[in-house]
């Protein structure tokens, strides 16, 4: 008899625990949820056989009605590139009946605090951290106690990969394709425009590339060609690509083509470039970066590296919920970017 007691006291968490699952996981294989895999799914219904686990009605209608919150914190929500990804976002989410809170990050506030107070309001699931300079050190990456994904988002070296998970393109190897096709036609005076200086992350990195395909050609660089943004908000937008352009084509500098870290960006710079008299590619060649769907709809349409969009959000979104459903290690997946030469690149005839 004692022994029947024991099984019959045995619980939703002690099954999670022995499955090597959360419980969310357990409650999914009981309740014949789609969303695990056939593997996970017979290996929980094994274990309930062999502890001859009941599950508490009671206690599984408590638990449906309680609020599974997934967070995307956006910082440059303004960013039309981010617009694709959010909408994938919420439909994986909601898929896997979580709610989805989209959360604005601005500029000058720090995305880990507002994670940390997120977590405590809200009794966060998992967190998916979208955009924005990720430069933080790992004691203060522990302190996140969810799940979480860096997602678009480069982290610098030096932090322990395994204690978070990240979904991107390689930007130094992207950015350095966008730098290479511009050298291949000829031009070795080519303007970079950048973010902040201080930027560890996205616009760094493609400085990076920009800078690596010019040393391994030998071609000087040109520290004046490289143009950063001195205020915090307008970083990757039209208005500030068109800014940057217009403050170089006032200067004395001397170039045949324009590399922007964003086709926002590119796409501003074209205007400066048109509204000075010049013509693009006849005067300057043009390369954006992300692949948005107004790239090629601008005139003339700017050649960019395409970023794919829709399977950095799919992806993003399987491994969070791997991480919240199923105990997995964080893990990183790498895409690769595809170079789209459009109108506003031209060959230089020497």
């Amino acid at each position: 008899m004692k022994g029947n007691r024991d099984m019959k006291t045995i619980t939703i968490k002690d099954i999670a625990k022995k499955c090597g699952v959360g419980v969310s996981t357990v409650s999914r294989a009981i309740n014949n949820h789609p969303d695990i895999s056939d593997e996970t799914r017979e290996k929980i219904l094994q274990v309930i056989k062999e502890n001859n686990f009941v599950p508490n009605s009671t206690a599984r209608s408590l638990k449906c009605t309680q609020t599974e919150t997934i967070a995307v914190l956006i910082k440059g929500i303004d960013n039309p590139f981010f617009q694709k990804m959010i909408k994938v976002f919420e439909e994986e989410i909601q898929h896997r009946k979580y709610t989805f809170l989209l959360h604005r990050v601005d500029s000058n506030q720090d995305e880990i605090e507002v994670a940390l107070q997120l977590i405590k309001e809200r009794k966060l699931k998992g967190i998916i951290f979208l955009g924005g300079w990720f430069s933080h050190d790992e004691k203060r990456l522990k302190q996140i106690n969810v799940p979480f994904v860096l997602s678009t988002i480069s982290m610098f070296e030096g932090v322990d990969k395994k204690i978070y998970s990240s979904v991107s393109v390689d930007d130094v190897k992207e950015s350095k394709k966008a730098v290479d096709c511009l050298c291949e036609y000829g031009h070795e005076k080519i303007v970079m425009l950048a973010a902040q200086p201080w930027d560890e992350s996205i616009s760094g990195l493609r400085v990076q590339g920009y800078k690596k395909a010019l040393e391994e050609r030998q071609i000087p660089i040109n520290e004046n060609l490289i143009r950063y943004t001195f205020q915090e908000e307008t970083a990757f937008t039209m208005e500030n690509g068109y800014k940057l352009m217009k403050e170089l084509l006032e200067s004395d500098e001397e170039f045949t083509a324009v590399y922007a870290i964003s086709d926002s960006m590119a796409i501003g710079a074209s205007k400066a470039i048109l509204e000075s008299g010049k013509k693009i590619p006849e005067d300057y060649s043009v390369m954006g970066f992300d692949g948005l769907d107004i790239a090629y709809y601008y005139n003339p349409s700017i050649s960019t590296i395409r970023q794919p969009v829709e399977d950095i959000a799919k992806e993003t979104s399987k491994i969070l919920f791997d991480l919240i459903e199923n105990n997995a290690d964080n893990r990183h997946k790498i895409f690769d970017g595809e170079l789209v030469v459009r109108q506003s690149v031209v060959r230089l005839n020497k």
